[in-house]
């Protein structure tokens, strides 16, 4: 239950993450809050959580329990009223939230794509074979790897300027980021290149920001109604249900994306190899409406394409 302090409004608390870029999209959704329902600035409160993905910096998360990670404290408060919303990146989010939890809202996406970070090199055309590779991420390690099999990638953990520091360290050579992140924290002038969808298929959701509630909260129901961008939810449907068919955690390289085209969504999903030796995809097509009848298509589709053994637990 939201804390009364007058008749006229309540206090709402939003929990996030402390890093600057999970600051900066719980600021946008206040922001957002205010501008769309008349509330007062001051009113809305900033709870910052620290979970345990952000503790743990020396391991990688697919060896210490993958998405959940970066989630699960914040989730705990919401669940014990001590926070009223939580602001995610849904790509951080497993495809089904604790009992009496939801994610019903969505912000407009901003733009899928990797980006390619380096001061070294000028393009990911002339990524050389020898070439040390920053990441945590499993599925850019292993779409990487699919393209230049002979690259050493290193372990990247930490938030956006922990890895950009670690870049101009010289830990690796090259990074690779979510353009999405970079212009929220206005740092698109370090993107080397805009990697194409073609060459490297984001993560599901990439580039989402969404809103977690308590299912029985109809007051914070009727507030984030305000903000839900219908497309990027359809868009959302799509690709997390084809994830979740997928069993996709942190330990599963899995890419995804959905596109809408006059009252068309178009999903293309691709799995691949840890070591990046095979990738597999597949592309449907079918009504907005059926966004999560296109999802379960991709995934079925990837699953029988792959065969036992491609992926963990099959």
């Amino acid at each position: 239950m939201i804390n009364k302090i007058n008749k006229q409004q309540s206090i709402i608390r939003i929990g996030t993450r402390g890093s600057p870029l999970a600051l900066m999209q719980a600021n946008e959704v206040k922001s957002l809050l205010v501008k769309s329902n008349n509330l007062i600035e001051e009113n809305i409160k900033i709870s910052i959580i620290k979970t345990t993905g952000d503790k743990i910096l020396d391991k990688p998360l697919s060896s210490v329990g993958g998405k959940g990670l970066f989630t699960k404290e914040i989730e705990e408060a919401l669940i014990n009223n001590k926070i009223d919303i939580a602001v995610h990146s849904l790509k951080d989010m497993p495809t089904k939230q604790p009992t009496g939890l939801l994610v019903n809202c969505f912000l407009e996406r901003e733009d899928p794509r990797d980006a390619f970070i380096s001061t070294k090199i000028k393009n990911l055309a002339r990524l050389h074979s020898d070439a040390i590779v920053g990441t945590s991420s499993l599925r850019r390690k292993a779409q990487i790897l699919n393209i230049i099999p002979t690259v050493e990638v290193v372990e990247f953990r930490g938030n956006v300027q922990t890895r950009l520091k670690k870049l101009e360290n010289e830990i690796a050579d090259c990074t690779f980021l979510a353009i999405a992140g970079l212009k929220r924290l206005n740092l698109t002038h370090l993107i080397t290149e805009p990697i194409p969808i073609t060459k490297m298929l984001p993560a599901v959701a990439q580039g989402i920001i969404c809103i977690e509630q308590r299912s029985n909260d109809h007051k914070i129901s009727k507030l984030l109604k305000t903000l839900n961008h219908k497309p990027t939810m359809i868009r959302a449907l799509a690709e997390r249900t084809m994830l979740e068919i997928l069993d996709g955690s942190c330990q599963t390289p899995i890419a995804g994306l959905a596109i809408i085209k006059e009252g068309q969504i178009i999903l293309k999903g691709e799995i691949l190899k840890l070591d990046g030796s095979k990738k597999i995809s597949y592309e449907a097509t079918d009504n907005i409406d059926n966004a999560s009848k296109v999802g379960q298509s991709v995934g079925l589709s990837l699953l029988k394409k792959a065969g036992r053994g491609f992926l963990p637990n099959t």
